[in-house]
């Protein structure tokens, strides 16, 4: 069954070097790996119990020179890629990358959105997005740290549908976002708790057994760890990165539910 339109499906990381990246994430998550043979268009998939579940990308050596820097990004699955990238630009986006036709994989874009966060969008064909969700080592959530989440909740909710639901969350304010009746991902505001030259981003999340594994393991592979574990009331996180300088989070909770069942 295919994920539903305004689904965060799929998420993938750019890094200078793959073949580090390769060995970073299979050796911090236990994930396999099958690259694509074209040379030109170089796609590492990784997966679990050979199910895939996020992606890695080269950065190539005009994307460094220009100052972009490793990332995660995650993709909204959407039944209309031009139609999509259309609606982007009148809310007030700016395109990174215009729509491309993957072989028969799936079309795709980048944008910033309007409050400076970049994030893509997918079309899918061959490939659906990720095939398992939630469980142990693989994407569990997604979101978004701005310093004006009512712009970003009116630019997301305009363009996908979207359903917006605030909350409290230990004290701070933070918006869930809906697909249906789904959470599909949330916003906060990262004013007060971030330093301003960090830049509105989206942060992709991974379930793990141990977060303190995950963080000592991460350093012994040659990453860094950016928010040591501590528990929340979601359960208990730490924010980490890759050996390139990647971000990404990860949790450990008994009850994982913020991506689609598949």
């Amino acid at each position: 069954m295919g994920l539903a339109h305004g689904t965060i499906g799929w998420a993938d990381v750019a890094v200078p070097d793959t073949a580090v990246g390769e060995a970073f994430y299979t050796g911090l998550f236990g994930w396999t790996t099958e690259t694509s043979s074209d040379d030109s268009m170089p796609y590492t998939m990784f997966a679990k119990d050979g199910k895939v579940v996020a992606g890695m990308g080269p950065l190539s050596p005009d994307q460094q020179a220009a100052g972009q820097p490793p990332v995660w990004t995650p993709y909204v699955i959407v039944d209309d890629i031009d139609a999509t990238h259309d609606r982007a630009k009148e809310l007030g986006a700016r395109i990174l990358m215009e729509p491309i036709q993957i072989l028969d994989a799936g079309s795709m874009f980048f944008a910033l959105d309007p409050v400076g966060a970049a994030i893509g969008f997918w079309q899918s064909g061959a490939h659906d997005g990720a095939q398992v969700f939630n469980e142990v080592n693989t994407m569990v959530w997604n979101d978004l740290g701005c310093r004006d989440v009512d712009a970003a909740t009116a630019f997301y909710t305009a363009l996908l549908g979207w359903g917006s639901e605030a909350m409290d969350m230990a004290g701070s304010e933070y918006t869930v976002f809906m697909v249906g009746d789904r959470a599909n991902g949330g916003v906060s505001d990262i004013s007060t708790t971030l330093p301003d030259q960090i830049p509105a981003h989206w942060l992709t999340w991974f379930r793990v057994e141990s977060a303190s594994d995950a963080a000592a393991r991460t350093v012994e592979l040659g990453g860094s760890v950016m928010k040591e574990p501590a528990d929340t009331p979601m359960g208990v996180t730490a924010i980490l990165t890759d050996p390139a300088g990647a971000v990404f989070a990860v949790i450990e909770t008994e009850q994982a539910d913020g991506q689609p069942d598949r």
